[in-house]
């Protein structure tokens, strides 16, 4: 146990430690380095769903898409520029703070899982697959097509100057002084995602090792069993399928405030079978593998 300690302390400081040596290369390997770390997030998400619970997932983008649009909309002047009425209510415009944003992201995600759930609960296997890559598809062009008769999403154009994250009065758009030192704004970006990849690994390793995780490999190793056992198969495919979107759907409004920009280009199908191949390549339902093959990737 204290040899884990030790590997965790070190991995910690090398984690924290190496931004501030990349970035006198600039900010561009830094910047590969937070969105490596984006998308360990969005694999730990779908690790859930595919590596928990043994549901091919190939619409997994979707949510990432719903987390973006949800994050572009409330923090950018679109919506503001496109309905008269939201400019007299606010007339600073729409500037609303992250603590309501991801929440909110999560939760319209998480809702979004239920539904493609709902419909794909007798499904198993290639037709599952089928299903929601269908549903991821259907997402990208909806958000693509959404901007007649009303213009929500602007399009294939996207929606652009999106706020910077601001968390007390901190705007990760410009760099920070601190003690003498300057942090640009993609270190910034880095150590939050960091932050979050690792609430992630706790909150799935607790998962993996409660009464849910272990319901969930039942049903992932012998649905049939499983539910001879007495085990709730409906409740617990649902509960994979929004617990994993909620993943998504943070990652999401993440990468909208990291981009500045996002339009449905970002979320095509190719994407999905990345971060399906992410989960594969690590070993399915391995956190430490999950991380791998997402950094690798």
């Amino acid at each position: 146990k204290n040899n884990k300690l030790v590997v965790f302390f070190l991995a910690a400081i090398a984690l924290i430690a190496l931004p501030l040596f990349v970035q006198q290369l600039g900010a561009g390997p830094v910047r590969i380095m937070a969105l490596a770390l984006l998308y360990v997030l969005l694999a730990l998400g779908l690790n859930i769903v595919v590596g928990y619970a043994g549901l091919l997932d190939l619409g997994y983008v979707a949510f990432y898409a719903v987390g973006a649009y949800m994050f572009a909309l409330m923090s950018s002047p679109h919506l503001f520029e496109t309905f008269p009425w939201i400019a007299q209510m606010l007339p600073k415009g729409l500037h609303t703070p992250i603590w309501i944003i991801v929440p909110l992201a999560a939760f319209l995600a998480a809702i979004a899982g239920v539904l493609l759930g709902t419909p794909v609960l007798k499904l198993r296997g290639d037709y599952l697959a089928i299903v929601t890559l269908g549903f991821g598809e259907i997402i990208r062009v909806f958000m693509n097509n959404l901007e007649h008769p009303v213009n929500i999403t602007n399009g294939p154009r996207g929606i652009s100057q999106i706020d910077p994250i601001s968390i007390g009065g901190v705007s990760f758009g410009k760099p920070l002084e601190l003690f003498g030192h300057s942090f640009p704004s993609v270190t910034l970006y880095y150590y939050l995602f960091l932050t979050l990849v690792i609430f992630t690994v706790i909150i799935c390793h607790r998962i993996e090792t409660s009464r849910i995780g272990r319901a969930w490999m039942a049903v992932r190793e012998d649905e049939i069993a499983a539910k001879a056992m007495g085990l709730n198969t409906r409740n617990l495919k649902l509960l994979a399928f929004g617990m994993g979107a909620t993943f998504g759907g943070v990652s999401g409004s993440m990468f909208a405030a990291f981009q500045g920009f996002i339009s449905p280009e970002s979320f095509m199908l190719a994407e999905s079978i990345m971060i399906v191949a992410m989960v594969v390549l690590g070993g399915i339902g391995h956190i430490p593998g999950v991380i791998l093959g997402a950094v690798m990737l």
